[in-house]
């Protein structure tokens, strides 16, 4: 039987968060306006991306993916998808009393991408580093 984490936290702030960089082999912290970060580019087509509150953690790391321009995908934010990071309805039943839905999304090309997989971004779906912080590794989980 799946045990589902009792984890959740509201947005976490992390002033030591630098944004990052998202590169095909790593992601690394940089600094200045030159910062590149991924951006959905269906965001102005829902409102999922205004939830206030944030899933529990399904890891303290991100996960690196393979994305294809103009292909929709559905990020899970609700932190309890088997398909994790993306979603698998796992929301939708009744007896777990989610809020959250799924972040759907789109990237400006195809390539390599971080996806958040601690549910703390605030650049949702994609990492910002958010699982650096120490109220998130000191969670339960992986």
């Amino acid at each position: 039987m799946n045990t589902l984490r009792k984890v959740v936290l509201n947005r976490i702030s992390c002033d030591a968060v630098k944004p990052f960089h998202l590169h095909a082999a790593r992601f690394y912290s940089t600094s200045g306006s030159d910062t590149k970060v991924p951006k959905n580019v269906i965001e102005h087509l829902n409102t999922a991306h205004e939830q206030q509150t944030n899933g529990v953690i399904y890891d303290k790391k991100p996960f690196r993916m393979e994305l294809e321009e103009g292909k929709r995908y559905s990020w899970c934010l609700c932190g309890r998808s088997k398909g994790q990071p993306l979603c698998d309805g796992t929301h939708k039943l009744v007896q777990y009393k989610i809020t959250q839905r799924p972040i759907r999304f789109q990237v400006e090309k195809t390539g390599t991408y971080w996806l958040c997989n601690c549910k703390q971004t605030k650049n949702r779906p994609f990492c910002d580093g958010t699982h650096k912080c120490e109220e998130v590794q000191k969670t339960t989980g992986k």
